[in-house]
């Protein structure tokens, strides 16, 4: 057994964990007085999936796959990478990669592993995210990334040759990335043999995912020269659950974010202490639940005084999720508000009080219509299992379901439906163009993509001079697309800069598009909010509008005062200037000449045109209330409220992404000149009726 915490170096710091199970502590919210080597090592030794160790390891060395379903809890995602190295997997200069669905549990997970290794994050231990690496070539031995940047990394490397062991965690919940991943993992151990897989989930069905990686090919004769069996082993982790009772409510309720509040606040007038979980479906329900409760807290005092109400979601600061993972105050009881990514992804200790909503956020896209929708949509049987469990993790606790016993015997769906057959695949196909697999129709899939939404893609990547008439890559235009890590009409736009010489301006926009949104939430304050936006916007449209924002921000030597005075949120500025950063890296990379063009709006608006030209739109004439029409498909669309053209309503526009709420709308809209879209894309405009004559 090697050493975990070297003296010399600074103690972890650890509360103990009488029930044992994943703790995430920063090191600056916890005591400071430390425990030292042996206590973390009585922890280790506590958690469940402690005693299956060897097991694992043996099962490791004997087949190429090994698939672990474990409880959330159980300890596998930070204690198995770990078991790994101990038992040599990292020796040689070799690494065992960790893969997450999330962001926020890579960076959560890479912290709180490389504390109990004792070792500074991003050393032996680290981690990568899109446009974050802490991670060091030669030195890093156990790395934690994101499913989708461990594609990327194929892309220099296909065989993934300095990993020794790939662990894809939470492989259940299906998402895009997760799926391709598996699909080129098992064609990569075809190739390398050596290579060993542990898919690690918590309710996956590991009967289909154990025929996935079935190979059908005949063993070589019985011996050391046959390598690992090709059979994947299955092995069933128990998490250290307590009894966990399940209210559901009587009636259907017709406001779930208000039923969730008024949970919360009966919870803490009539239950013993103990942390409160609470579902919703994402930043604004979440933002708003936050509000309800501290206000009622501060009208109430008495009532809800003792409430330490958080917010939990990926688009946190790294300050903020830190204060998730604290330890509650003594007297007081902590409720995190967060979106499914407590759901598998994260343990949060001190949780006895589950609400769940019954919802979540889910992509559906239509490959017809072309649109993407953010949808709220009811979770699955297996979800609600999965949220109902994270009440049992200290001791006995219950689970309040804001909806029927009988809606969830009846009508909830037992799984949820893979996100490869409700997405657009744009950025998947040209992934795997650029991998080399051309037959994409053929690829071996975890879960067949639809084929509408196949071709849709490949329409697409055509009409954008991605793909050549045999869909293949083109060079270099194809190349360099697919090496940036962006949606490729972004990553086009930014090509085409080069040739109009306003890349400066590009590489900007395309950083603030890359976050969520730079304006803060305005909850009750709408007509500030506005009014700030005003104070930048461009007559152009939103892009343009982003470059004055982005400017100000700069000549206010990045103020959090100024963010604060306008508006503007300070931690996605900040953010915006790292993607900024990283993307101009790239850009060099490419030989891209970095330029900017001054004033000069219009070639910034046909770099964009360059890009988005098949996202144009005519306004009606005689329509009301500023509807357009798709100059594609003829679909009703309107200017989203957030956007600076809102009431302008030019004729002629083209929008970033469409949202579907009780309209169609356009987000991120830019006017532009229709004679535009004939020099961008000739090819696609082909004066199909027309349209552009008008």
């Amino acid at each position: 057994m090697s050493q975990f915490w070297k003296p010399g170096s600074e103690k972890p710091r650890l509360l103990d964990d009488e029930e044992g199970g994943v703790l995430f502590y920063s090191a600056s919210a916890s005591s400071s007085s430390g425990f030292g080597y042996s206590n973390i090592e009585k922890q280790r030794q506590r958690l469940p999936v402690y005693k299956y160790r060897t097991a694992i390891l043996y099962l490791v060395e004997t087949h190429a796959t090994t698939i672990i379903v474990g409880e959330t809890g159980s300890g596998k995602t930070t204690q198995i990478p770990q078991y790994l190295k101990e038992a040599g997997w990292a020796d040689g200069g070799r690494v065992i990669a960790c893969t997450q669905p999330r962001r926020l549990a890579v960076q959560a997970v890479a912290s709180r592993v490389a504390e109990e290794m004792g070792v500074k994050l991003g050393e032996e231990v680290g981690y990568t995210i899109r446009f974050e690496d802490l991670s060091k070539t030669g030195v890093t031995m156990v790395k934690f990334l994101t499913d989708g940047v461990l594609l990327r990394e194929m892309m220099d490397d296909p065989l993934l040759t300095k990993y020794s062991v790939i662990m894809v965690d939470e492989a259940h919940e299906r998402s895009l990335s997760t799926d391709i991943l598996l699909g080129l993992l098992k064609k990569i151990q075809r190739r390398r043999p050596e290579l060993r897989l542990i898919i690690s989930s918590a309710t996956i069905e590991a009967k289909s995912m154990s025929t996935f990686f079935q190979t059908r090919k005949r063993r070589g004769l019985e011996g050391e020269e046959s390598g690992p069996r090709t059979d994947p082993a299955i092995l069933s982790v128990e998490g250290r659950g307590f009894n966990v009772q399940i209210h559901h409510i009587e009636e259907p309720v017709p406001d779930y974010l208000q039923a969730a509040v008024s949970t919360v606040l009966s919870i803490h007038e009539q239950e013993p202490m103990g942390d409160i979980l609470v579902f919703l479906t994402g930043e604004n329900d979440i933002d708003a639940a936050v509000q309800l409760l501290n206000e009622e807290a501060q009208n109430n005092g008495k009532h809800s005084s003792g409430l330490v109400v958080l917010p939990l979601y990926s688009g946190l600061s790294r300050a903020d999720q830190d204060l998730v993972f604290s330890p509650t105050p003594r007297g007081k009881r902590k409720v995190v508000i967060s979106t499914n990514i407590a759901e598998t992804s994260l343990t949060l200790e001190g949780i006895v009080y589950v609400v769940d909503s019954g919802f979540s956020k889910q992509r559906f896209y239509n490959p017809i219509s072309d649109i993407e929708n953010l949808v709220v949509a009811p979770i699955s049987k297996a979800s609600a299992r999965q949220r109902a469990g994270r009440a049992g993790r200290v001791r006995p606790g219950k689970c309040y379901r804001l909806y029927t016993e009988e809606y969830f015997v009846n009508e909830m769906s037992a799984h949820a439906i893979p996100e490869m057959q409700r997405s657009n695949l744009v950025s998947c196909v040209i992934q795997l163009k650029a991998l080399g697999i051309d037959n994409i129709l053929g690829f071996d899939w975890p879960a067949s993509p639809s084929p509408e939404a196949m071709i849709r893609a490949l329409e697409v990547l055509y009409s954008l001079g991605v793909l050549d008439d045999d869909a293949k890559l083109t060079s270099p235009l194809g190349f360099q697309v697919a090496e940036i890590p962006l949606d490729p009409m972004i990553s086009k736009t930014i090509l085409s800069s080069n040739q109009l010489g306003c890349s400066e301006e590009i590489i900007t926009i395309a950083a603030i598009l890359s976050v969520q949104s730079i304006w803060v939430s305005a909850r009750g304050a709408q007509r500030e909010l506005d009014e700030a936006k005003m104070r930048f916007a461009a007559a152009e449209g939103d892009h343009v509008t982003y470059l004055s924002v982005y400017k100000g921000f700069i000549q206010s030597g990045k103020s959090s005062q100024w963010c604060y005075k306008n508006f503007i949120n300070y931690h996605a500025m900040k953010k915006v200037i790292e993607i900024r950063e990283q993307l101009r890296r790239i850009a060099q990379r490419l030989g891209i000449v970095l330029k900017s063009c001054e004033r000069d709006m219009e070639v910034v608006r046909k770099a964009v045109t360059a890009g988005f030209f098949a996202n144009a739109c005519c306004l009606e004439a005689h329509s009301q209330g500023g509807m357009y029409k798709t100059i594609r498909s003829a679909q009703e669309v309107y200017i989203h409220p957030s956007s600076v053209l809102f009431r302008v309503n030019p004729k002629w526009i083209i929008y970033n992404s469409l949202v579907s709420t009780d309209r169609q709308y356009m987000r991120n809209v830019i006017s532009i000149d229709p004679s535009w879209l004939m020099e961008a894309a000739p090819h696609f405009y082909r004066q199909q009726r027309n349209p552009i004559a008008s």
